[in-house]
């Protein structure tokens, strides 16, 4: 069992390693398959490997200066994530507007990159995918940091640095914006209906 089950020893997991770094590596254990997962659907899997990496290189180093009384661990890596994905916007427009485009790559070699893309797949199908290219970053953020990882607004206002207030009117801006370019029309629901007809 991994010493950072719940917010509160995930706290002391920080705290405790600033004396024995080792222990950090349960924070690893336990949130490195969650921010991969989100890093990949938006970016690609080439790229999650390099930023995940940074991201728990970025959080290990910045130990000393982590507030549990402001974020929760798992806010905080996700911010972190956010904000490295923030330097590789290019990437992500390239990526959502290829999805659009042409959907995912079926030939794409390796168990993990094929479940990567799979996941992508699943969760952005090309309509949507070229929607959310056409996105500002940061309300793109915030619905994907709802979307794809879970976060509530008060996470998520944490993770950004932004006033809750402000993450449910990007949330809200991001979703008409979407309404409006996709037909009012719900992508995800269209595909699962094809799937059963």
């Amino acid at each position: 069992m991994s010493w950072a089950a719940h917010p509160a020893e995930d706290a002391q997991v920080v705290r405790l390693s600033l004396d024995e770094s080792e222990r950090f590596s349960a924070i690893f254990d336990t949130y490195f398959g969650e921010i991969h997962r989100y890093v990949a659907q938006r970016l690609g899997a080439d790229a999650a490997e390099d930023i995940v990496a940074e991201t728990f290189l970025t959080a290990f180093r910045k130990r000393a200066q982590y507030d549990p009384s402001r974020a929760g661990v798992r806010a905080w890596l996700y911010g972190i994530a956010t904000n490295l994905i923030g330097r590789h916007r290019r990437v992500e427009v390239r990526t959502l507007r290829a999805l659009g485009r042409h959907g995912p790559d079926p030939d794409t070699p390796g168990h993990e990159e094929h479940v990567a893309v799979r996941v992508s797949a699943e969760s952005l199908r090309p309509s949507l995918a070229a929607a959310l290219a056409g996105l500002h970053q940061r309300d793109r953020d915030v619905l994907l940091l709802v979307a794809l990882a879970g976060l509530s607004h008060e996470e998520i206002a944490i993770a950004l640095g932004i006033p809750y207030g402000t993450v449910g009117s990007r949330l809200n801006r991001a979703r008409k914006k979407l309404r409006a370019t996709l037909g009012e029309t719900n992508p995800m629901l269209e595909s699962e209906e094809a799937g059963r007809g």
